[in-house]
């Protein structure tokens, strides 16, 4: 089930985000659970991983330096750039364009590095690393490339984060280090199938906030949500450049993939709602219209790429035969 599921969820994804902004009466109230779904998948994604698999990303910080530089500089200076071209004049939407690509990596983009065999304790480094530098990092973000000054509530993100990220993550690593493998030979099969069922619950969940905007557009939002679609397919495209220009394994092009590509959109939410006016919101939430369903597509392109050179490898020439 968990490996039908998988192989089926750029088909299943769009189908959750129209639910989610077609019936938000209906599945608004899972909201409330999200956290503790995203807690759940946590815990199941770190059985994978041990200790000392973490450590060694921190010790040999190349990746990870490379992820953080594309998610927290390249991206938001390019995204400012291009929002100034494209909609000058209009500072809420270029303010919401540059906050969706401050903000820190999703930590949906664990459970997709899950799906399709990246490297998770890279992944989890990185979502680490990002969510603990959000404090600083989108505040100074916003101050030198718009001159906004916010004070983010930095109490409140690490709370989240260390309840849904990391207290989960090292139950699970622990877990599988004391078992000698167990929890990934064993649990984490077995809690697969559940763990896709809760992200194709969260995925139409969150989608539920972009409800009012979807079935109340106009022309303007129209053309910021073209803009959010085609930018943030270059977020995998550039994780999955800087994964070849290094020449790594598949795994951490997996992983770079979806963490370039993948922003955590519920802070960027708040931060929107509480610091700026309503416009500046849109921008934002377009990324949970369009992340998820670009997430699906770019992980059974990687799928399909990968299975085509392992078939090739098996496959022998003429000379060898």
């Amino acid at each position: 089930m968990g490996k039908a599921l998988a192989s089926h969820m750029h088909l299943i994804v769009p189908g959750c985000v129209a639910a989610g902004v077609l019936f938000p009466q209906i599945f608004g109230p899972i909201t409330v659970a999200v956290p503790t779904l995203f807690a759940i998948m946590t815990f199941q994604g770190a059985l994978n991983n041990t200790l000392q698999q973490l450590g060694q990303q921190f010790r040999h910080p190349r990746r990870l330096l490379v992820i953080l530089g594309v998610t927290l500089v390249f991206m938001p200076c390019l995204a400012c750039a291009l929002a100034f071209i494209l909609f000058n004049g209009n500072a809420n939407l270029i303010t919401g364009v540059v906050l969706e690509y401050s903000v820190p990596i999703g930590v949906v983009s664990f459970m997709w590095v899950g799906i399709f065999s990246g490297n998770g304790s890279l992944a989890l480094a990185a979502i680490l690393t990002s969510t603990v530098l959000a404090p600083f990092s989108i505040p100074l973000t916003l101050q030198l490339l718009l001159g906004h000054v916010v004070h983010i509530d930095a109490a409140n993100m690490m709370i989240e984060m260390i309840f849904m990220i990391a207290l989960p993550a090292l139950a699970g690593m622990v877990l599988n280090n004391v078992t000698d493998g167990w929890g990934h030979q064993k649990l984490s099969p077995a809690l697969s199938p559940a763990c896709r069922i809760m992200l194709i619950l969260i995925i139409t969940a969150n989608s539920t906030r972009m409800s009012d905007y979807v079935l109340h557009m106009t022309w303007t939002r129209a053309g910021v949500a073209l803009f959010i679609l085609l930018f943030a397919s270059t977020g995998f495209l550039w994780g999955i450049l800087a994964a070849k220009l290094l020449h790594l394994p598949h795994a951490d092009l997996v992983t770079m993939c979806f963490d370039c590509g993948l922003r955590n959109i519920s802070s960027g939410a708040v931060i929107a709602s509480q610091y700026f006016p309503g416009e500046v919101v849109f921008p934002v939430m377009c990324g949970t219209m369009f992340q998820q369903i670009l997430a699906s597509l770019f992980g059974k392109a990687m799928k399909h790429f990968s299975d085509d050179a392992k078939g090739a490898r098996a496959c022998p020439t003429a000379s060898q035969r």
